[in-house]
């Protein structure tokens, strides 16, 4: 009798967490800032992806409101966003090893300051602090042709690398990545 109690209080806990595991698989498809995905293919053969989630404006005052001029902010919602890199690369003039990064912004209403930080792992808006900064670059920032609703990260592909460009609301802003 015993034995068949410890074999149902097993499978009762394997269903319990299968079930766990599967409402949290398919709650991140179905978050108001659903998971997104930009890359960059270099003329070396390396690349760079980054994986974000993307908020929505909603008709709300986005940079200097709901993200305030010159603060860290996470660059998306959710989990923090990845900046992975196959290859040695330069971003805005900088060096960026190979390797797994968090990506963070500092908005300005004339400039931005992105974040590549070597600590990974960070839920949201957990900044590590500039003790863990890889590097600060400068970003250009202009205004969008028409409202961006989404906020979107995306790579153009120019000559042998890529120009990197953050949108949202009515603002873009953009740095150049090329291979090292």
């Amino acid at each position: 009798m015993r034995k068949h109690m410890v074999i149902g209080s097993v499978w009762i806990a394997a269903l319990t967490f299968a079930s766990v595991t599967l409402l949290a698989q398919q709650d991140k498809g179905s978050r108001p800032s659903p998971p997104a995905k930009a890359e960059c293919k270099l003329s070396n053969g390396k690349a760079i992806t980054v994986d974000y989630s993307s908020p929505r404006a909603k008709g709300r005052k986005i940079f200097g409101g709901l993200v305030p001029y010159g603060q860290v902010w996470r660059a998306g919602a959710n989990e923090a966003t990845s900046f992975v890199t196959t290859g040695d690369i330069s971003v805005g003039g900088k060096t960026v090893p190979a390797g797994k990064y968090t990506m963070f912004a500092i908005p300005g209403e004339d400039k931005w300051t992105l974040v590549i930080s070597k600590k990974t792992g960070e839920w949201g808006t957990a900044y590590p602090g500039p003790e863990n900064d890889l590097a600060r670059i400068d970003m250009k920032v202009t205004k969008t042709s028409a409202p961006v609703e989404n906020f979107t990260i995306a790579f153009d592909q120019s000559g042998n690398g890529c120009t990197m460009r953050l949108e949202w609301e009515n603002t873009r802003a953009a740095v150049e990545v090329t291979p090292k």
